[in-house]
């Protein structure tokens, strides 16, 4: 008889001991009962024979985790603070005897002379940052080194953010690569990733591009790992594992022996402090009078209608951005200045006119637009903070002949709505598009004349260290949207204009500035880690932090930074307390992270969302 560790597949649990009559491989998927119920898990490590009697292990599967896979696992359970078994359900599990087909491939692209030296600095380091400005090419440059990569029979990950597989992406690699290419990420069909598994098996696939999740795929001659706009958070899991994806790529191509580029216009902090950089100048802004500054009230004004109209006027389109989608962030009583919050989160709901209702955008909880203020039962209630909704209805009542079309995740559910309303764009169907965090996402706007930022001072305004970058990172971002072909203005709504007029021309300069600001502080010259309580009593939410603060005492590495009650204290009917902790050690944190573990909290280390 034969005694092994199995890891239970997204189960939280630590590995169980199981017998088998047959000699198993470490990282076969058996089959085995746990309570009676039938669940997969994956062959860990072989044992002694234990003290007790063990189940049998019932059924063994043809797929398997190769040695390295499980290594990296180890790895993601180790530093994400999660379950072995939790870290291997990110991963898909190989085929036996896959094949890989080598064939050549020549595409119709010719770089510039400061391309070629890009694509030559990347060629010439293991892990690199290409940060070159919006429109300066990047896109050619991976296209020239997947090309490479297949012809040296080896196979390329292209991970973009959430929603950043727009479909001139997806048409670019389509037209290089043809059936070498295959698109992963949450909203294809189960049918369709069985479809893209086979192809993988068969070795008909070079190139998968996708979100995060496409890190995972069992790819057996990985010889690239490209991570485009690698500043944006999507690559940061929310649910345990709590992982980077972005951090993730490099660490595979460490262990993995693949070439790691990361690529952005606006790239983190830390990658710019700690990976060889290739500084890229392209088609950005020549000079800072295409930036013109609105310092108003947060809504839409004068001069922003009137340089609406103006470009309007020369057959030119219109982006506008806000950080906040439905028509208005919070109704506040005039009387006693209460938000109406919902009553399952400590925050203010949103108004959805449409619906006619207010909506929380935590829970979905959702209720009718109060007459008067819960609190006190005034009447003067007031909104503030307009969303997209609204701001679409006021530019469509304003111009009333031109089209103006919502851009969020209200309006945007599907990848055909996308690719929809995308297209109509470029066809210049939409005059004004009103949108989120989304119009940034490296979409190519070809007619933008004008990009109007509102609300960035709410952004800038965050308790987070990270703020100023994001923000900034941001604006960059909506404002390269603009004068793609030809001439562009950007109207930015805020009270610091000094400090976009400082900066929006060099961020480079902003992320010098910026390092000598976080020495000794924070990340990327300090280690990171948020655990967080949650239960349904806030007594007892409380009660583990405190328990937490206690043992944290004991680690002399470890830096508490402050804990208590969390940004927002409930969510979903459970009140919420955190902990902050830096070290100059992850090693200490982990093992923070590690000793509480049995206390339920949540850990989440480098963490980029502090609400």
């Amino acid at each position: 008889m034969f005694y092994y560790h199995i890891a239970l597949l997204k189960s939280p649990l630590s590995p169980l001991t199981y017998q088998s009559e047959q000699s198993l491989l470490l990282g076969t998927i058996v089959e085995v009962t746990l309570s009676k119920r039938t669940t997969q898990g994956v062959v860990a490590t072989e044992v002694e024979k234990p003290e007790f009697d063990c189940e049998s292990i019932s059924f063994t599967c043809k797929t398997f985790y190769p040695p390295k896979t499980l290594e990296l696992a180890r790895f993601i359970a180790e530093y994400y603070v999660c379950s072995l078994g939790e870290a291997l359900s990110l991963f898909v599990p190989y085929a036996p005897n896959a094949l890989h087909v080598n064939e050549k491939i020549t595409i119709d692209i010719t770089l510039s002379t400061e391309q070629q030296k890009a694509y030559d600095f990347i060629e010439a380091h293991p892990r690199s940052l290409l940060f070159g400005d919006t429109g300066s090419g990047k896109t050619e440059i991976y296209m020239k080194l997947f090309e490479k990569t297949i012809n040296e029979g080896k196979q390329a990950i292209f991970l973009l953010p959430e929603i950043g597989l727009t479909p001139q992406m997806k048409n670019r690699l389509k037209h290089h690569f043809g059936t070498h290419v295959a698109i992963w990420h949450s909203k294809i069909s189960a049918k369709k990733k069985e479809q893209i598994l086979s192809d993988l098996a068969e070795g008909k696939i070079s190139i998968i591009a996708g979100t995060r999740s496409a890190l995972f795929l069992p790819l057996q001659h990985l010889g690239l790992i490209v991570v485009d706009e690698e500043h944006d958070e999507s690559y940061k899991s929310g649910n345990r594992p709590r992982y980077n994806a972005k951090d993730l790529a490099l660490l595979f191509g460490q262990k993995l022996g693949c070439k790691v580029l990361l690529g952005s216009a606006t790239p983190t902090l830390g990658s710019f402090h700690k990976v060889p950089t290739f500084r890229l100048k392209g088609t950005f802004f020549e000079s800072q009078s295409y930036i013109m500054y609105d310092d108003g009230e947060h809504g839409l004004s004068f001069k922003m209608t009137q340089a609406i109209q103006k470009a309007l006027d020369a057959q030119k389109q219109v982006i506008v951005f806000l950080p906040t989608r439905a028509n208005f962030k919070y109704i506040t009583c005039k009387q006693c200045g209460a938000n109406v919050e919902c009553p399952f989160c400590s925050v203010g709901m949103s108004i959805h006119h449409n619906m006619n209702a207010l909506k929380c955008h935590y829970c979905n909880y959702t209720e009718v637009i109060p007459k008067a203020c819960p609190k006190c039962g005034c009447e003067e209630i007031v909104a503030t903070r307009m969303g997209t909704a609204e701001v679409s209805q006021k530019l469509t009542e304003h111009f009333h002949e031109h089209v103006v079309q919502q851009f969020d995740r209200d309006e945007v559910r599907t990848e055909k709505k996308l690719s929809e309303i995308l297209s109509d764009f470029n066809d210049h169907k939409i005059d004004i598009m009103v949108g989120t965090q989304m119009l940034s996402k490296g979409h190519d706007y070809h007619g933008v004349g004008l990009a109007v930022i509102l609300g960035v001072d709410a952004l800038l305004g965050m308790s987070d260290f990270r703020s100023r970058e994001k923000t900034l990172a941001l604006v960059l971002q909506i404002a390269g949207r603009a004068g793609r072909k030809g001439y562009g203005e950007v109207l930015i709504q805020s009270k610091n204009s000094e400090f976009f007029k400082h900066y929006l021309g060099d961020f480079e300069q902003f992320l010098k500035d910026e390092l000598v600001f976080r020495k000794g502080l924070y990340p990327p010259f300090k280690k990171m880690l948020r655990l967080m309580s949650a239960h349904v009593k806030d007594e007892k939410a409380k009660e583990l932090i405190d328990k937490v603060a206690l043992i944290a005492q004991s680690f002399p590495q470890v830096e508490v930074v402050g804990f208590g009650k969390a940004n927002i204290a409930k969510i979903a009917n459970k009140y919420r307390y955190e902990l902050l902790a830096r070290s100059d050690s992850s090693k200490a944190l982990l093992e923070l992270a590690h000793a509480v573990k049995l206390l339920h909290v949540e850990a989440d280390m480098d963490p980029l969302s502090f609400s």
